[in-house]
């Protein structure tokens, strides 16, 4: 019993110096690959181990039989151990290199596929990640796609829209400069009102890039839906009289609201202008209020007679103007995106939906707490 200390003292000694040699070769191969890594491991463990055992055998004097009994028994073992280390090491890289291939994939823009051979576990919960990145970017360029081909709709609507009105305030400016003009003030007029077309077309384009830039600045204030929307009808009720179009309540409870008053205006007014502007005349549009699952949700119907199926998604869409019937005689189809953003920005959501005769916009906010 008194010999166990001196015992304990040799192993330890023998197995600090192979755990110290074992550290020291790990920190040398730490860029090497992980297979090395681990074979230096399961090395430096079984050399201690060795290590240990034979400082205690030399301490006791064995026999030189009894000595090249024990070396041999820890060589087979240390030779055992590395042949272990190796395979386990190869079944590791090998998984490592299946979930490389795979990632390969993803840089070059494909999906990612995860391996479908068994790895450990955190190679796995990698390849799930990575599984999540790539459905994350593949969503990314859906969106980039579909703004890429609204940009390059808005191009083109916006440049034929604009020659249309310049080609006219050109003729009619050479008209008055050589005194052809039968009625100059007929002519004034007209140049006025293209003029204005032209600025509200620019005006729109400028609110879309504030929406769109994230500089958009809200000012938020508790407001009554009611008043809300009673100015925006006052607002839109000259150009319902002028279209022979009938602005109805459906429906407005005075509910409260947490918005910037000054961008919901301009909502709701949009909403309502392209109502009038796609409503028949002796048609309606009516306005409504309510409260749902603790939201507020404002609605404009009109009476279109309905947007394609396959075109509802995109009708919030920058520069979406629909089929020709449905096209307006002012703007750029930039008055739904504009009223998308501004809602987004009050952190709502938009929708729209056909009814019976027509369409109905919906732009659901937080109800105020």
């Amino acid at each position: 019993m008194r010999d166990f200390p001196l015992i304990a003292l040799y192993a330890a000694a023998g197995a600090a110096v192979a755990g110290v040699v074992g550290a020291l070769v790990l920190v040398a191969v730490r860029r090497r690959s992980v297979a090395v890594s681990l074979a230096v491991l399961i090395a430096a463990t079984v050399g201690s181990l060795l290590a240990g055992t034979l400082s205690v055998a030399w301490a006791m004097f064995l026999s030189a039989h009894d000595l090249a009994v024990v070396v041999t028994v820890c060589a087979v073992g240390a030779l055992g151990a590395a042949v272990t280390a190796l395979l386990l090491g190869r079944w590791v890289i090998g998984a490592h290199r299946a979930l490389e291939r795979s990632a390969r994939v993803l840089g070059e823009g494909g999906p990612f596929t995860a391996p479908a051979i068994p790895m450990p576990a955190e190679l796995a919960s990698l390849a799930q990640r990575l599984a999540d990145t790539s459905d994350r970017l593949a969503a990314s360029r859906e969106r980039e796609r579909a703004l890429e081909s609204s940009r390059r709709e808005l191009v083109a609507w916006i440049s034929h829209d604009l020659r249309s009105p310049l080609a006219g305030l050109r003729a009619m400016a050479e008209a008055l400069e050589d005194g052809i003009a039968e009625d100059p003030d007929r002519y004034h007029r007209q140049i006025r009102g293209e003029v204005e077309r032209l600025s509200d077309m620019v005006g729109d384009l400028f609110e879309l890039s504030r929406v769109q830039a994230g500089s958009l600045t809200l000012t938020p204030a508790r407001l009554s839906v009611y008043d809300l929307i009673s100015d925006a009808i006052a607002g839109a009720d000259p150009l319902a009289r002028e279209r022979g179009v009938l602005l109805a309540d459906d429906g407005v409870e005075p509910l409260p609201v947490e918005v910037d008053g000054k961008e919901m205006s301009r909502v709701l007014a949009n909403l309502l202008v392209n109502a009038i502007r796609h409503t028949p005349a002796d048609g309606t549009v009516a306005v409504a209020a309510s409260r749902r699952a603790g939201s507020v949700v404002l609605s404009v119907t009109d009476g279109c007679g309905g947007i394609p199926a396959e075109d509802l998604p995109r009708v919030f869409d920058t520069g979406w103007r629909g089929t020709d019937a449905r096209t307006p005689p002012a703007g750029a189809g930039l008055g739904l995106a504009i009223v998308r953003g501004i809602v987004e920005a009050h952190a709502g959501r938009t929708g729209v939906r056909n009814v019976p005769g027509g369409c109905r916009f919906e732009v659901i906010l937080p109800a105020a707490g």
